[in-house]
């Protein structure tokens, strides 16, 4: 087994400032937080199309495609729900440093899991945005019945029901899907990051 003291950084010559310059564009991930059914994978979508739409590199990382792949092995105990955090917060930032604007919607419900992702983006790469529905919309949302589910007890630690969601202390943008259509979010989101895009010399 080779232990850590072994594994040495390489440091390669193309950096993530040299591949915005390539892309026109600067990069970091955006990161959608919220009850399951708030909307972060519909509005992820369409902010993706949105930024294609402007040839503005950007790749969506979603909750449930990552557990059928890269995070399969992992179950929804808290240990695990930490692990799949860190896991996604480490490709975004792969996928960041590559240059492509990165939108990771997660309920990432406990705070301790959002600073360390930040942490581990860097917070100037780290826009948290918090993805605000009440629940009682979002069980109406449910159309894969988790929520009934959770409630007749055959889900357990659940977000919302049988878990807590710790609210965003201090987001840079709260987005409000029950009062807004996905394409007014997506439109405030735009608003809020094209200035960021700017590559300043």
């Amino acid at each position: 087994m080779i232990e850590k003291q072994h594994i040495t950084q390489q440091n390669y010559a193309i950096d993530k400032h040299a591949r915005n310059k390539q892309k026109g564009h600067n990069s970091f991930v955006i990161w959608l937080t919220g009850l399951s059914g708030s909307g972060k994978s519909t509005l992820a979508n369409e902010l993706e199309v949105e930024l294609f739409n402007r040839n503005i590199n950007g790749y969506t990382l979603d909750g449930d495609n990552l557990r059928g792949g890269l995070n399969k092995d992992l179950t929804f105990s808290e240990t695990d729900r930490e692990e799949n955090i860190r896991r996604v917060a480490e490709v975004s930032k792969i996928l960041m440093n590559a240059g492509t604007i990165v939108i990771s919607a997660f309920i990432s419900p406990f705070e301790k899991d959002r600073s360390m992702a930040k942490e581990i983006i860097g917070s100037d790469n780290f826009i948290e945005i918090y993805v605000e529905c009440p629940i009682d919309i979002c069980e109406l949302r449910d159309v894969k019945g988790l929520y009934k589910k959770a409630r007749n007890g055959e889900i357990s630690n659940f977000t919302g029901i049988s878990s807590p969601f710790e609210t965003p202390a201090n987001p840079n943008l709260v987005i409000h899907t029950n009062r807004d259509s996905i394409k007014q979010s997506s439109d405030k989101i735009l608003a809020y990051i094209l200035p960021k895009l700017v590559i300043h010399e």
